[in-house]
């Protein structure tokens, strides 16, 4: 069962005036704009967290590692949509969150990292300048005063939201339990929502509104910013309206339904007919989604006489591929359209008959053709193609997906469904880095609790966050845990190995992660065939609470595309 604290609120008698001490303050600020704190008590947040358990109106769930505590937030607020609080100490405790907080600035996550600072004295030996640190990685830092405490924590609440990305909010080690000298505004105002408002450009909007309906074959890509914006629903009626054929990233996965029209995701995780698709389309309408040189598959996913329109927050495109950024929310760009398009005319019979005509007029399931797989690779061990084809089988359809990265990364998206982008979390793609999946799922779990949890890592992202393995079989509800277990960094195999690079240190001894998964209560086996699957099978069948280990041993021979795609604009670019 999840492991939580606190799990009731103490008597009033012991808990602290919110007047009383800074820490107090502090937290009674924070509990309005958030439910949950991630945390990992050091020196310098000892009296925050203490006010936290004492006050009891945020569950604060503790994690093994400090960089967990922020990915923990993070994954929180992309399954949920609410704030989530993270706390570490000073120096070394915030030095260990720096991956996930890039990871966090980088993604644009809006989250709360509740830290410790050097004295208002003035530094001590161990202190670094911390405020100069997460400047470097994208993030913003207030610091407490003495008699600002609440106005401070309002204000990084609210810029976190506001300008959506993570705030750390810094307390000087020697005022952490001193009393509060008032409470008064500071002088530098709070944010406004008008700061992160865009005024459409109308002139612009209705030249985009004649070049989508003028269109042969148009195609609507969405981001996981459509979804956040709340997009959907009006990205699904216009494109029915154009006519056109729709796709996704993979954070924005399920935010298209399946079925006459849409393709699935763009770029290196599109099936092999969706990409040629993809590649017909004269128009590309890209909402939310920033076009990274995966979603573009290295330059190839669009035609080179596609014109590419973007819909972002943005001040510029986030790709030399864009031919025109039209900057506003995506709900109420996508709106704007839809009022602009006639709507007699603009049925989309013709984009559809021109769709058709190329072979793409019903294309219900293209983006579950996918490579079946064998039953074993060559070398005995598991095909991951066939592996993951089982998998969707298997587990429950009321599912939240949670992606470490590595070579693997692609298994899941493509071969598991989510209905919505908030059901599959990919924490650290923003930032290319790996083993922040256990974390992530401890977040995810938090926010979601009343669905699986089924968290998809490698062996080396799993060994470098082991610690919060722990965590999630002690806070989540109930959880699978995929290993995807090839006994070696099989992106660093794939990219580099083949290309002469020395092999030994892209190795890594056989893990039983099972073993190990037991050893912290969960329930665990080996996956050496696809028969062992029927141990998962039998622990889903029987409904319990608690977290299931399947250590998935697959083979290295099996390459994924996209990492083939990746590995040859590699060897493109290296000839010049």
């Amino acid at each position: 069962m999840p492991d939580a604290t606190p799990a009731a609120t103490p008597a009033a008698s012991t808990l602290p005036d919110a007047s009383v001490t800074i820490s107090a303050a502090i937290a009674a600020e924070l509990e309005q704009h958030a439910t949950h704190v991630f945390g990992l008590m050091g020196n310098g947040n000892a009296w925050f967290l203490d006010a936290v358990v004492r006050r009891g109106a945020m569950q604060l769930i503790t994690v093994r590692h400090e960089t967990a505590t922020v990915a923990a937030a993070d994954a929180f607020y992309r399954a949920s949509g609410r704030l989530a609080v993270a706390t570490t100490t000073y120096g070394p405790g915030y030095t260990n969150a720096l991956t996930s907080l890039a990871e966090a600035a980088q993604a644009r996550i809006p989250l709360v990292l509740v830290v410790g600072d050097q004295p208002t004295g003035g530094p001590r030996p161990w202190d670094v300048d911390q405020a100069a640190v997460a400047t470097a990685v994208g993030a913003a830092t207030i610091v407490v005063g003495r008699g600002d405490a609440r106005a401070a924590a309002r204000r990084a609440a609210e810029m976190a939201l506001v300008e959506r990305r993570p705030v750390v909010l810094a307390i000087p080690y020697d005022i952490g339990h001193a009393a509060l000298e008032g409470d008064g505004e500071r002088a530098d105002a709070l944010p406004s929502a008008d700061a992160a408002f865009v005024s459409l450009d109308g002139e612009q909007l209705a030249q985009v509104a004649e070049v989508l309906a003028a269109a042969e074959r148009p195609l609507v890509l969405a981001g996981r910013g459509a979804h956040v914006a709340g997009a959907a629903d009006a990205l699904r009626t216009l494109a029915a309206r154009l006519g056109a054929r729709t796709a996704s990233s993979a954070l924005g996965s399920g935010i298209f339904e399946p079925g006459t029209r849409h393709l699935g995701i763009c770029g290196g995780f599109a099936s092999e007919r969706a990409a040629v698709a993809i590649e017909l389309a004269d128009v590309v309408l890209v909402v939310g989604a920033g076009l990274n040189q995966f979603q573009l598959r290295f330059g190839d996913a669009f035609a080179p006489g596609a014109r590419v329109l973007q819909v972002d927050v943005v001040e510029a495109p986030t790709s030399p591929r864009v031919d025109e950024l039209v900057r506003g929310d995506a709900r109420l760009v996508t709106e704007a359209l839809l009022a602009l398009l006639d709507a007699e005319d603009g049925d989309g019979a013709g984009a559809d008959a021109r769709w058709d005509a190329a072979g793409f007029g019903d294309v219900s399931g293209i983006h579950l053709e996918r490579e079946p797989g064998d039953v074993a690779a060559p070398d005995g061990r598991l095909d991951p193609r066939s592996l993951f084809h089982a998998l969707e089988r298997i587990l429950p359809a009321d599912r939240v997906i949670v992606q470490d990265g590595g070579h693997f990364i692609g298994w899941a998206p493509t071969h598991l469904s989510v209905p919505d982008p908030s059901r599959l979390l990919m924490v650290g793609t923003a930032f290319q880095t790996i083993g922040l999946g256990f974390p992530s799922a401890v977040g995810a779990a938090a926010a979601r609790p009343e669905s699986t949890l089924v968290l998809v890592s490698g062996d080396g992202g799993a060994l470098m966050g082991l610690a919060d393995l722990d965590s999630v079989i002690r806070t989540a509800r109930r959880a699978v845990v995929v290993i995807v277990n090839d006994a070696a960094y099989g992106a660093e195999v794939h990219q580099y190995a083949v290309r002469g690079v020395a092999e030994a240190p892209m190795l890594i001894d056989q893990v039983d992660f099972a073993a190990l998964g037991r050893g912290l209560g969960a329930d665990a086996a080996v996956i050496e065939t696809l028969d062992d699957l029927e141990q998962l099978r039998s622990w889903l069948a029987a409904g319990s609470d608690g977290v299931f280990v399947a250590d998935c041993r697959v083979s290295q021979q099996v390459v994924a595309p996209y990492i083939v795609e990746i590995r040859e604009a590699a060897m493109r670019a290296s000839r010049g």
